[in-house]
């Protein structure tokens, strides 16, 4: 990835990783995509609700959501290390794009089972479990040594803005255009992330 532009000498500032424009740009493109990503858990739940399904299959979505970190954040971690890391997330985010496509064509055509609802959230989950490590090790490609605790801020701020934003804005869009524009707009949130993924240059870990 193109070595981000040295910073003015002085105290470190929150602020000042965003003068790099890989960090910030995969910055914006990564809050769009977690806010699609709590939108799409908001209305998994919510479909499978609607779908009349048990509370045990209420309660499996957010166990398919949560269970991919657990088993695929480790060896994500190594394969970071191996491949390009630019691939890795590129590969993660096209798989997203397809699932959550996937998952609004069956909503909207009413084909949707509580099964299938599981089998995709899982399947999104972990393209996001395979992501998340690769992301975090990526970012002193970004930004200058001493900016990296900065960097690492701002990382956790925009993934709890997300967190706040996503529900809510997936309540708004469920209530006015139903289940499966909430899964377009998911599906849509990937895009940035692997494009701007695709214009960088990496190479392995350090």
């Amino acid at each position: 990835m193109a070595s981000p532009q040295p910073s003015s000498p002085g105290s470190a500032s929150l602020w000042r990783p965003l003068r790099s424009s890989l960090f910030r740009n995969l910055l914006i493109a990564d809050v769009v995509s977690d806010i699609g990503t709590f939108m799409q858990s908001v209305g998994a739940a919510w479909l499978m609700v609607s779908l009349g399904a048990g509370p045990m299959y209420v309660s499996l979505t957010q166990t398919a959501s949560a269970l991919p970190f657990f088993i695929l954040a480790l060896p994500a971690g190594a394969i970071g290390d191996i491949i390009d890391r630019r691939k890795v997330i590129v590969f993660t985010e096209v798989w997203m794009v397809g699932v959550a496509v996937v998952l609004a064509v069956l909503t909207i055509a009413g084909t949707i089972s509580p099964v299938l609802l599981l089998l995709l959230t899982f399947a999104l989950s972990a393209g996001d479990a395979f992501e998340t490590p690769t992301w975090r090790a990526v970012l002193p490609e970004l930004v200058l040594k001493g900016d990296l605790p900065a960097a690492s801020a701002l990382n956790g701020i925009e993934f709890n803005f997300a967190r706040a934003v996503g529900p809510a804005l997936a309540g708004f869009v469920i209530a006015f255009a139903g289940i499966g524009a909430a899964f377009v707009l998911n599906a849509l949130s990937f895009i940035g992330s692997a494009l701007e993924a695709a214009r960088c240059r990496t190479g392995h870990a350090a």
